[in-house]
């Protein structure tokens, strides 16, 4: 069994892997828009960046990028940025 058909059961149970509820205690809100430098690359190829200590996935970046980033998703263990235009 592939990994994409057991998400998918898992996803069909009624759960979802990831809960898309704002955490109170994240550092980042939605439509919020910060300077980060990206840390390191994720298995995926998004860039990392983190706010206090805050994981954010940046894609379209590399390692050592200064970039200027809106959040467009808050999850419980980190966020989902894109690059803001300049």
């Amino acid at each position: 069994m592939c990994a994409s058909f057991r998400l998918i059961e898992y996803l069909n149970r009624g759960k979802t892997l990831f809960n898309e509820v704002q955490d109170k205690n994240a550092p980042v809100l939605a439509g919020a828009v910060h300077d980060v430098t990206i840390e390191g690359i994720a298995r995926e190829g998004d860039g990392i960046a983190r706010i206090q200590g805050f994981v954010i996935f940046v894609p379209g970046t590399k390692v050592g990028d200064q970039v200027k980033i809106k959040i467009e998703k808050v999850l419980r263990k980190f966020a989902i940025a894109a690059l803001e235009a300049n």
